[in-house]
């Protein structure tokens, strides 16, 4: 009942994460909308505003409007002024209701996971070893829990007892069930469905993996990237060469007549010269790029980190646990001459019945496979366990049968003569293969070798085809022998591999690739790994591996899959593509600005009449092309932000087409899309008797 109970609840959990993304994806509901609006507003203190200089200089600009509408009260210039300074503050609101809208839908992604991680109730044992009820919240690092059947695990921790399934996809969303066993991390909020675990506590609260999810999704600790610093300084510098070119074009102007140096005018001019659109949308597009990973359920430490992810050259993966399942399982009986399969089969699954190992697992399951026609064996008698001694287990059999399992070597010295050269070759063949041979015997007779093999996790291939296409390129870096790596990078496709390392030599492994001017990402799951993953330039630990790993990576795949990166690597060039394609519109619909503004300002200044020759749009009036060309200024703004959130699709394509296919696509559309919408608002305008 308590798995039933269980099951309903993850599907309800699924439904409702559905529901919120769908909700997100299409419209805000009431409770987010009202949110947008007051942080909209909010964003508009100037001490917020401050850290967007294009934006500030726009909002100091909207004030200096209005001063000098206010003091035309009364005047034919009042309209004309005022409809100037509605239209700069909504280019300033447009502009935080991009940022707002974006972290909104952080914030809907947070609420979902609080309810996931919603209050727990949790069984502390105390130094006696019996339990008490509490709160979750009340959990320290140290703290050790049992957690029964249909219970919520109460925090992050390691299970130090016992074997179960657990549930994760209220974390990620993966169905399938994992089986938890001494010494792996569990995730709080996931489910217990089966048997009994004692778990050890390794996060006070505040500190799980949840609770940086929820923040990295609410953007409470982003910081801005490097690349996102150095384009916020190019704007900056642009604004300040745009505001020395139209302070220093007011004298000149004034020789022409006072009519040719309104301050209302010079501030449109200014407005439509500095680059707004990407100003106002840098923000939403980065908040954006953080929110992304999150829905991939990948936790990044660091803005830094997902930036750095689009740009990698080499991706260095830990073989064991990350490209293989982590334990080498059965996968062949090899019977001797003379020897059926199904009595090797058979033998093998007495000697593994008391083996809870994974590998002994795998044996038991492989015979059932193998015996599926026949009845299994009942394994009656005394279990013999494995010793470091005599490399073998097996079992005693109640008719006097005596059955071993064990390593090739042992077992050979226990064995007939005449059987020995025949199972030695047996096993050097499943050896050079790359697999690890188990021998087994009966009785002193020799039956036949047990193939072991490391699997390599399904989907990998093509996952790596990609990776090649990008230009990344992929290395296995193993403490295995160069045989076992030969045979694993083979099936799993990757482009090089490294084998018999150890942990300080991946270290110079990503040292020397880094030196020569490469970023190295690095995915592993093992303590050994720490150290790599902490000199990679993207570190990406599996949630499956140890907590030195993931203390170490700046990124924590909630699923526990290699390939996860190729997902990272794609949302950090989709950040990396639309921060350029929306750079490249912004400064290009400026020239279209230009043509709208320069020629209305000085149109009815005779001895400057030639400048009319600019007025390729036809434009009106003067007062009407400015005002065309600042609506148009302010209502792409909103246009452009489902670009922002969503990104620019990405092509695996080389960076020279993809650089020319971004200035052809975004460049050219960003002059001819407003000398278009110019055109069309100053008509409307006109309809009105405002232009």
């Amino acid at each position: 009942m308590a798995t039933a109970s269980v099951v309903s609840n993850n599907k309800m959990n699924n439904k409702m994460n559905n529901k919120m993304n769908n909700k997100m994806n299409n419209k805000m509901d009431n409770k987010y909308f009202f949110e947008v609006l007051k942080d909209t507003f909010s964003k508009l203190s100037p001490l917020e505003m401050i850290h967007n200089p294009v934006m500030f200089v726009v909002e100091i600009g909207t004030v200096v409007t209005l001063v000098f509408t206010i003091g035309s009260v009364g005047r034919p210039a009042f309209s004309y002024e005022l409809l100037v300074t509605i239209i700069l503050f909504f280019t300033i609101l447009f502009a935080t209701f991009a940022e707002s809208y974006a972290e909104a839908r952080g914030r809907a992604q947070a609420d979902f996971l609080r309810r996931t991680k919603s209050f727990t109730k949790a069984r502390l044992l105390d130094a006696s070893g019996a339990s008490k009820m509490v709160d979750a919240g009340e959990l320290r690092r140290g703290d050790r829990v049992v957690v029964e059947a249909g219970d919520i695990i109460a925090g992050d921790g390691v299970v130090v007892n016992g074997v179960g399934s657990v549930d994760e996809s209220a974390i990620t969303g993966e169905s399938a069930p994992v089986l938890k066993t001494k010494d792996d991390a569990v995730t709080g909020g996931t489910t217990l469905l089966s048997d009994r675990l004692i778990v050890e506590v390794t996060a006070n609260p505040g500190e799980t993996f949840l609770d940086r999810m929820i923040a990295l999704v609410e953007g409470a600790s982003r910081q801005k990237t490097p690349n996102e610093i150095a384009l916020s300084a190019l704007l900056g510098v642009l604004t300040l060469i745009f505001v020395l070119v139209v302070v220093t074009l007011v004298p000149q102007a004034s020789y022409y007549g006072p009519h040719a140096t309104d301050i209302t005018t010079m501030v449109a001019l200014l407005v439509c010269l500095i680059p707004t659109t990407i100003g106002a949308l840098l923000s939403a597009i980065g908040i954006a790029g953080m929110n992304r990973v999150a829905q991939v359920d990948v936790v990044a430490k660091s803005g830094r980190a997902v930036e750095a992810a689009g740009d990698i050259d080499v991706l260095i993966l830990d073989k064991t646990g990350t490209i293989t399942v982590g334990n080498r399982m059965a996968t062949e009986f090899m019977p001797l001459s003379g020897v059926s399969l199904a009595e090797l089969a058979e033998s093998a699954l007495l000697s593994s019945l008391a083996d809870t190992t994974p590998e002994g697992r795998s044996v038991v399951e492989l015979a059932q496979d193998v015996l599926k026609d026949r009845a299994i064996p009942e394994g009656n008698g005394e279990p013999v366990p494995f010793s470091a001694h005599t490399r073998m287990s097996g079992i005693d059999l109640t008719d006097g049968r005596q059955i071993r399992k064990g390593a090739v070597s042992a077992i050979v010295e226990i064995t007939e003569a005449h059987t020995k050269d025949d199972l030695t070759k047996l096993a050097e063949a499943v050896a050079g293969e790359g697999g690890t041979p188990l021998a087994v015997e009966i009785d002193g007779r020799a039956l036949g070798v047990i193939r072991l093999k490391d699997i390599v996790k399904s989907g990998l291939k093509q996952r790596f085809d990609d990776f090649r296409k990008m230009g990344i390129r992929t290395v296995m870096a193993t403490g295995d022998n160069r045989i076992t790596a030969a045979v694993i990078a083979q099936e799993a496709g990757v482009d090089d591999f490294i084998a018999e390392l150890k942990p300080e030599d991946k270290i110079d492994v990503i040292k020397k690739d880094q030196s020569e001017g490469k970023l190295v990402a690095m995915t592993g799951d093992g303590t050994n790994d720490a150290p790599a993953l902490a000199q990679a330039d993207v570190g990406l630990a599996m949630n499956s591996g140890t907590m030195a790993a993931k203390e170490a990576g700046n990124m924590i795949d909630l699923e526990s899959n290699p390939t996860k990166l190729l997902d990272v690597v794609m949302v950090g060039k989709q950040l990396l593509i639309t921060r350029g394609a929306l750079t490249t519109f912004s400064i290009a619909n400026d020239v279209a600005k230009y043509f709208a503004i320069i020629p209305a300002m000085f149109a009815t200044v005779p001895t400057l009449s030639v400048l009319g020759k600019l007025n390729i749009m036809g434009l009106k009036t003067p007062h009407g092309a400015i005002l065309s060309a600042l609506i148009f200024n302010a209502l792409i703004i909103p246009a452009l932000i489902p670009f922002a959130i969503r990104g620019v699709k990405y092509r695996a394509e080389s960076a020279d087409h993809m650089l020319a296919r971004n200035i052809f696509n975004w460049g050219v559309l960003g002059v001819i899309i407003p000398f278009i919408g110019i055109w069309g608002i100053d008509h409307v305008l006109g309809l009105f008797g405002l232009a």
